[in-house]
């Protein structure tokens, strides 16, 4: 009996859900305008002199919020490994209306770095508003191409571990500020792409972590959830292209000199979006109509993405971006750059204050 019952619903559900959906759709669609209206005008919160910390800050997505964040004259902590490059958008936040910028090296896949920075910025300001995790470590290789399986945890820890302990030091923090997370995810988390397998799954789990916590949290402390698709001319760079005779290297994209419109564009509506305390900002947004594909007819998304890559030719593995090579010769030996964190000096923090 049971299992006519299951055999009904999933004749019966599927098409009643896309009927009620369809009918929905415009009185959901004004709900979320009349909302999103309310919050811009009355809810939005007023950043100055709130102290935002902000990791994987020295390029990229990261360094863009950053710029956000000083325009809102916040209190900005930078986080990187790259200490030097951190002084120089320091002066750039300041320059932008940060009423200060504290910088310091660590590495976000080191909890007793996280407990430094945290502590550090606890100590020097008295609270934590926002948390941005920026951190984020993107490849282009066929899974079944990997010589050398000691990559595979570099990439799961910078993606997901590199949000989750900043995260697990800041809670206590965060619960006393009422303040919020922001997270750095992507449209791979649930639209799996050719040749970023690790990468998805790790933005998958790193999703599914921030969404049951968002239940645990109950909000006391509000979460952000950003998604991006294909921005800053990845599609271009060996993201998706199949190029031939191109050197293999890391993407890593809190090492990105990242410019131009559509990065900074998705740094502002993060920023926006986690100010007027929004779950989600989705950048470019019409992503989302993949995902009534991959719910009703994922075949039709299989072979979409088997036609765009038949069209490529043969196969080859194409790794680019920027970073250290990490194919040496034939050997296929993969190589990753991981420098110590520099160490603060003794005494205070470096810090800059208008």
């Amino acid at each position: 009996m049971m299992d006519l019952v299951t055999s009904f619903l999933n004749l019966v559900v599927p098409p009643a859900t896309l009927m009620m959906l369809a009918f929905s759709w415009p009185a959901l669609c004004f709900i979320n305008a009349c909302e999103w209206v309310y919050n811009t005008l009355y809810t939005t919160e007023d950043m100055d002199g709130k102290v935002v910390i902000i990791t994987g800050a020295s390029s990229g997505i990261g360094e863009q919020i950053a710029y956000e964040y000083a325009k809102r004259r916040a209190n900005l902590v930078l986080v990187a490994r790259r200490e030097q490059r951190l002084r120089a958008i320091s002066e750039k936040a300041r320059y932008l209306g940060a009423n200060s910028a504290i910088v310091i090296a660590a590495d976000v896949v080191k909890e007793d770095d996280c407990r430094r920075f945290i502590n550090e910025t606890v100590n020097f300001y008295g609270r934590v508003d926002h948390l941005v995790n920026a951190a984020s470590l993107g490849h282009t290789f066929y899974f079944d191409e990997v010589t050398d399986s000691s990559v595979f945890p570099i990439l799961l820890d910078i993606n997901f571990w590199g949000n989750v302990y900043p995260t697990f030091v800041a809670l206590p923090y965060l619960h006393q500020s009422n303040g919020r997370v922001i997270v750095n995810a992507s449209v791979e988390n649930w639209l799996p792409l050719p040749r970023m397998s690790l990468y998805a799954a790790a933005k998958a789990a790193l999703v599914n972590f921030y969404e049951t916590l968002r239940l645990e949290v109950n909000n006391d402390v509000g979460i952000t959830i950003a998604t991006h698709g294909w921005i800053g001319g990845e599609m271009t760079r060996g993201k998706f292209m199949l190029e031939e005779g191109a050197e293999m290297q890391w993407k890593e994209e809190r090492e990105l000199q990242a410019s131009g419109g559509p990065v900074e564009e998705f740094a502002r509506l993060i920023v926006s979006g986690a100010c007027r305390g929004d779950a989600y900002v989705k950048y470019p947004s019409w992503h989302d109509t993949f995902l009534l594909f991959r719910v009703f007819a994922p075949n039709v998304l299989n072979w979409s993405f088997r036609l765009l890559l038949s069209t490529h030719g043969t196969r080859r593995t194409s790794m680019v971006g920027v970073g250290k090579p990490i194919s040496e010769g034939g050997s296929g030996r993969y190589l990753m750059e991981t420098t110590s964190p520099r160490k603060l000096p003794a005494g205070p923090i470096t810090f800059s204050k208008t």
